[in-house]
Order: C-alpha cells, then sequence, then structure tokens
C-alpha cells in the first residue's frame, strides 16, 4: 500500500490492450479474470485525480509501472524524475495514445468518487475488481459508470466556418461551439438549440460526424456534427454569458491555422492571430474535415 494514497489512485492499464471486446466483457464481469490481468499489466498513477507525468522537451511521458511501491507521494515523485499534473494543464502535451488512457482512467476514479453511496438507501457501494459497477451493499442496486452527451457543431455559411471562445479557454484559442444535451432532446434539437442560443443562428441542415470520450468537466461524450446556417442567415449574435467571442473565419485563414508547426503551446508563445483545438481534440478533426471538403470545391 503507498503510504499516503488510498488504492483507487491507481488505475491498471495494458501495455497493448486486447481488441476482443468478449475478452474485455470477461474483465469487466469476472473478478479472477481481472486479478489475472493486473498481474501482467501496468498501472497508471494518480494523487487527487493528477496523473503522474515525466515532463520531456515541450511534452509529458506517461511512467509505466508493473508494480506498485510503497513510497511517500514526494519520494515516488523524485523516484519516477515526475510529479502529478492536473490533467487540464497537461492536456496539449499528451500523446494521443496516452490521453485516451488517462481520460478513461480519470473519469472512472472521479465517477467513484462520486457514487461511493446509493442514492436510494444511502449505503455504502461497493466496486467490482474491475471498477467497472458499483452495488449498494443494502439493496443490491448496480450502478455503472455514465457519460453526459454533449453536441459540438462547426457551423458553416459555406465559404466560412464559425469560431468561438469562451472565458475560461486558453489565450487565443477558438473552436466549435458545444454544450450539453437537455433531458428528451435528440442530437438534432440539441445542436439547434446550442447554435440559436449562443450565436443566435437558425440552422438549414446538419450532419454527424464522429464521436469522442472528453473527462471534463465530468466525463463526457463529445458528439460533433457539421451545420450549415440558411442562406442570408450570417449574423451572430453573442450570448456573452456564454461565450466571450465568436466570428467567422475564413477558408484561408483556418487552412493556415492548421498547416502550423509545432506543439500547440510553441504556437501559444507566438504572436498568431487565433490558434486552434490541439489535435486530440475532436473539435480539431471538425476543423479538419471542413478545410478538406472546402478545398476539394475550390476550382484547380
Amino acid at each position: 500500500m503507498l503510504n499516503e494514497w488510498p488504492p483507487k489512485l491507481s488505475f491498471p492499464i495494458r501495455r497493448h490492450p486486447p481488441k476482443n471486446s468478449e475478452y474485455l466483457f470477461e474483465l469487466k464481469e469476472d473478478d479472477d479474470a481481472c486479478r489475472k490481468a493486473q498481474q501482467t499489466g501496468a498501472f497508471y498513477l494518480f494523487h487527487s485525480l493528477a496523473p503522474l507525468l515525466q515532463p520531456s522537451g515541450h511534452q509529458y511521458l506517461v511512467p509505466w509501472l508493473n508494480l506498485l511501491a510503497s513510497l511517500p507521494k514526494s519520494e515516488l515523485e523524485t523516484e519516477l524524475k515526475g510529479s502529478f499534473v492536473e490533467l487540464r494543464k497537461a492536456l496539449f502535451q499528451l500523446n494521443p495514445v496516452d490521453s485516451s488512457l488517462l481520460f478513461t482512467a480519470q473519469s472512472l476514479l472521479r465517477w467513484h468518487d462520486d457514487h461511493q453511496f446509493c442514492s436510494r438507501s444511502g449505503q455504502p457501494t461497493k466496486k467490482n475488481m474491475a471498477g467497472s459497477k458499483r452495488v449498494c451493499s443494502s439493496n443490491n442496486i448496480i450502478y455503472y459508470p455514465q457519460m453526459a452527451p454533449v453536441v459540438i457543431t462547426l457551423v458553416s455559411d459555406g465559404t466560412q466556418c464559425l469560431l468561438a471562445r469562451q472565458h475560461s479557454f486558453p489565450k487565443g484559442l477558438y473552436s466549435a461551439l458545444a454544450g450539453f444535451c437537455d433531458i428528451g432532446e435528440s442530437v438534432e434539437d440539441a445542436v439547434r438549440r446550442e447554435v440559436a442560443e449562443e450565436v443566435g443562428l437558425e440552422l438549414e441542415r446538419l450532419e454527424y460526424s464522429a464521436s469522442q470520450h472528453w473527462p471534463f468537466p465530468n466525463s463526457s461524450l463529445m458528439i460533433a456534427c457539421h451545420a450549415t446556417v440558411k442562406p442570408g442567415q450570417t449574423e451572430i449574435q453573442v450570448n456573452l454569458r456564454e461565450l466571450e467571442a465568436a466570428a467567422w473565419f475564413s477558408y484561408a485563414e483556418v487552412a493556415a491555422a492548421l498547416k502550423r508547426k509545432g506543439t500547440y503551446i510553441q504556437q501559444q508563445n507566438q504572436s498568431f492571430p487565433f490558434l486552434l483545438p490541439p489535435k486530440l481534440a475532436i473539435a480539431h478533426q471538425l476543423i479538419k474535415e471542413w478545410v478538406e471538403k472546402h478545398a476539394c470545391s475550390l476550382p484547380n
């Protein structure tokens, strides 16, 4: 046992996760199979939901541990030449493989922290070996980890795309519009409502693109869509309670931003007029898709 940490702060992973869905299901439901997998797997370490990371130039690396040592937090950081870093602050300096696993690990740890007691009886809940569910000790109600659905939409008028920023965004960062789905809404309803609420635009059509798990603020399922405004509907009315700013950007401006070299942190230190989300974010994929589609329609 680590001196300063409860067991929940370690998260077992496989260096080469198997793609067999039946095997993954077995790990979640069979405590013995999960216990066996832990013997050959590796661990990510967390402290207060912050992962242990090692600085390497402009990036962070994640140390892989096969055994958990009994060391105080400060000694472990020294031994592994790293520190526990808030995941949001490290977001732009992680590679896609590490970020995906860290997102999952942190979300599960947060979920377990928030569901230690049954909402029906008030009695303690107990997690299974894999951490894939919790069961109430008094009435056997089973709780499973959940994600909140969020629509994220790149709006276009055909020649420009609309990007916005919130007060909490890093300096200069602009992204697609995003918001939580309300109870009873379809994805289409949520997209139209969010765009109308945040920038006062009405949509003519929308198209689903892809989805992504996102750990912020409390584990979200990002549902990415492209949308086109109705003809002549391009006047933006920014809802300042939701956004700091929003504007139309031309194909040339966005294409140039996508071509910039260097990490996000390196770009942030330069005098660019605006910055785009990092490659690991689904908003980046939406913007890239729009640029590629627009490029195909340009005359040779």
